[in-house]
């Protein structure tokens, strides 16, 4: 049996390591370092290397690489071993502080909008301490930001840390400002809830379109999908649970508290739940997560698929990237306590999440799009792509109540009594859960359910820590200006619900009238990444994120294009691999069935049989083939046409519009050929396959 105590962070350098093996000096420095946001002492850099290489050399690491986080959405590593000459024909195992602290890596390759010309290939990475080193594949894995020769960010990272310390800068002065002056970090909170699917590697390999894609390009629905919702929170198949076991135990190792698996709604759909993290941590966790999750299913004979939508007509996957916010002694700021109602703090910082939301609906927006995640929202599966937020009735009647000067007489009691003796009452918190609301109000924290299965969560945060840290900057400015501060955190709520309530909706957010009334009301609907994503640079976003010096105008522009880039990028390779698809094996396999058929028929009537059925099979199938191959010359031609088209924006536009249409176009037709085409010609894995084989 595992000992999951002894298992736990046994390849992390944590807390508890540095403790037992450092100076005690220098691990007091390190976390005061750590704890306060200030740079560390260089001179103790050589001491926690040293350290450190001596506990990874004993973990069985021979490398070191600096981990971290470039703009393609995965992480970046580069290994350099441990050895140093010794001039006799040996070696020395040396790790020294300044290989700790900085690194070089080539950043000529990596993304950057047009930050830096190819030819400049110098680029930094910088130890980020906040963040614990880990052992992997035989490596020690320091986690890094990354930056180029002139200094401009090309990770996520960064950004990240930035927003961090401006969320944490604008809620102490409000909390100070409150009489809270004990609080000198406010530190944020993240758990997001990882989905993906599972498929057979053996089914896998025959899919290009898995392949190349990540997404099912063809397929028509199998006889069962999702309908009888048997499969969400049923019982794990054998195969689905040892991958699980092993999967928490590799986590464990990491120090990633992976706390909760099941299955989703969608047939061979599952989810992993982790218990909540500082958002730095949390990020660089749900990236490991991600990576470990496929590496384990490969050595099942799986492959764990990430993409947003792999399969059309069951529910994709999302990643809920649950927020919330807690100062350095111990308080959620986010937690209603009993008396919600009379809780000035929570419903102060409750009205600047709305407000932030309400003002920066585009940012939450864009900080969600992809070519992927535009399959997903929308669908009765994840919320529209119109933000609003849940703050379930009793908020929102406390918050109406303040606005209309009447005292709030609402809930007083909810304990729930089921009616059977042996079941013992309970307690049902503040507010419901609303799983169609873009961003709700869960008990004592945000969930932000927009998020697509393979996003790298340092975007969303930063958009949300940077949205909230302005307006925690100007409700500060009005606390330490006024001489009553209770009076002036109570106009603040009262004036910030007036003016923000339009963005709290704690309907259906699927209904075709929450659709018509978003738009009475002013809030944004931008359906698909291009209509999203050139907001990025709006003189307003720019000018708030160089407020709190998160980006620079510069380093915002060359994010909406790698951006754009790549969303282009994604759909070209699509359409090439379904004009590969459809005309090497699809059409060929079609049309070899229709001389089977035709011969069957000609034998037919040289034995004076009828072959009425196979005439009629065979004109519907050659209808269809024909079909087929004229929308795939059309898509051919529009991913041509594309190319051509000047400026990224109009090009991503030209994606969505030409290419994305002539796409469904062939699917269209090659679905209906699945259909009737037997099983035994049909060229590739079909759904009934994918979804029932684990």
């Amino acid at each position: 049996m595992t000992n999951v105590p002894e298992l736990f962070g046994s390849q992390v350098f944590n807390d508890k390591v540095m403790k037992q093996r450092l100076p005690k000096e220098t691990y007091t420095a390190l976390k005061k370092a750590v704890n306060s946001g200030e740079a560390l002492d260089p001179a103790l850099a050589d001491t926690i290397a040293a350290v450190m290489k001596d506990w990874a050399i004993e973990h069985g690491a021979t490398h070191y690489t600096h981990w971290f986080q470039p703009m393609t959405g995965i992480t970046a590593e580069k290994h350099d071993s441990f050895i140093s000459p010794n001039g006799d024909g040996t070696v020395l195992m040396n790790f020294s502080g300044k290989e700790l602290i900085q690194g070089e890596p080539d950043a000529s390759s990596f993304p950057s909008g047009g930050l830096r010309s190819t030819f400049e290939a110098r680029g930094y990475t910088a130890w980020d301490p906040s963040s614990y080193a880990f052992i992997k594949d035989g490596a020690l894995c320091i986690p890094t930001a990354f930056i180029s020769y002139s200094g401009q960010v090309l990770d996520k990272k960064t950004p990240l840390l930035r927003s961090m310390k401006a969320l944490s800068r604008q809620a102490v002065r409000v909390l100070n400002a409150l009489g809270q002056t004990d609080v000198h970090h406010v530190n944020v909170t993240v758990g997001p809830e990882q989905e993906y699917f599972l498929v057979d590697k053996t089914l896998w390999k025959k899919r290009k379109d898995l392949i190349f894609a990540g997404r099912t390009l063809f397929g028509a629905r199998p006889p069962k999908g999702q309908e009888l919702e048997d499969h969400y929170f049923g019982e794990l198949r054998p195969r689905v649970i040892a991958y699980m076991d092993e999967l928490d135990s590799e986590l464990w190792k990491l120090g990633i508290l992976a706390k909760t698996r099941h299955n989703e709604v969608a047939p061979a759909q599952h989810e992993l739940a982790p218990i909540f993290a500082s958002v730095n941590v949390a990020t660089d966790h749900n990236q490991l997560t991600m990576e470990v999750m496929k590496k384990v299913a490969d050595r099942h004979g799986l492959v764990c698929l990430l993409h947003e939508k792999p399969f059309a007509g069951v529910n994709g996957s999302g990643k809920h990237d649950n927020w919330s916010i807690s100062t350095d002694t111990g308080e959620n700021l986010l937690d209603p306590g009993r008396e919600p109602e009379k809780n000035t703090r929570f419903l102060l910082f409750l009205s600047a999440v709305m407000k932030a939301v309400d003002l920066h609906q585009d940012l939450l927006r864009l900080s969600v799009a992809s070519a992927g995640n535009d399959h997903r929202l929308g669908a009765n599966e994840a919320p529209p792509a119109i933000i609003s937020m849940y703050l379930g009735n009793e908020l929102t009647n406390i918050l109406e109540s303040r606005q209309s000067g009447k005292a709030y007489t609402g809930k007083t009691e909810n304990k729930v009594q089921l009616g059977v003796e042996s079941i013992p009452a309970f307690m049902s918190d503040t507010t419901d859960r609303n799983r169609t609301s873009p961003f709700a109000f869960t008990g004592n924290k945000f969930e932000f359910r927009m998020l697509g299965s393979a996003f790298n969560i340092a975007c969303p945060n930063v958009m949300l820590n940077t949205s909230v840290a302005d307006v925690l900057g100007e409700y500060a400015d009005v606390l330490e200006a006024s001489t009553d501060k209770l009076a002036a955190a109570e106009k603040l709520i009262t004036e910030t619900y007036a003016k923000h309530k339009r963005i709290v909706f704690n309907g259906n957010n699927y209904s075709d009238e929450w659709t018509k009334e978003s738009e009475k009301r002013g809030l944004l609907n931008l359906k698909t990444t291009p209509d999203a994503l050139p907001l990025y640079s709006r003189d307003e976003n720019v000018e708030m994120f160089a407020r709190h010096k998160v980006y620079s105008r510069e380093e915002i522009v060359a994010r909406q294009e790698i951006l754009l880039e790549n969303y282009c990028k994604v759909i070209n390779i699509e359409a090439l691999t379904m004009i590969d698809m459809a005309g090497k094996q699809i059409i060929p396999a079609c049309i070899a069935y229709q001389k089977t058929l035709a011969r069957t028929a000609e034998s037919k009537k040289n034995l004076s049989f009828t072959a009425k059925t196979e005439l009629s099979l065979l004109k519907k199938i050659d209808a269809l083939t024909a079909s087929a191959f004229a929308a795939n010359d059309k898509l051919a031609d529009a991913v041509v046409r594309v190319k051509s088209v000047d400026g990224i924006e109009a090009q991503a536009c030209a994606y969505r519009d030409e290419v994305i249409a002539a796409m469904r176009e062939v699917r269209a037709a090659c679905d209906e050929l699945e259909m009737l085409i037997p099983a035994s010609e049909w060229p590739i894995p079909t759904y009934a396959d994918l979804l029932f084989s684990v």
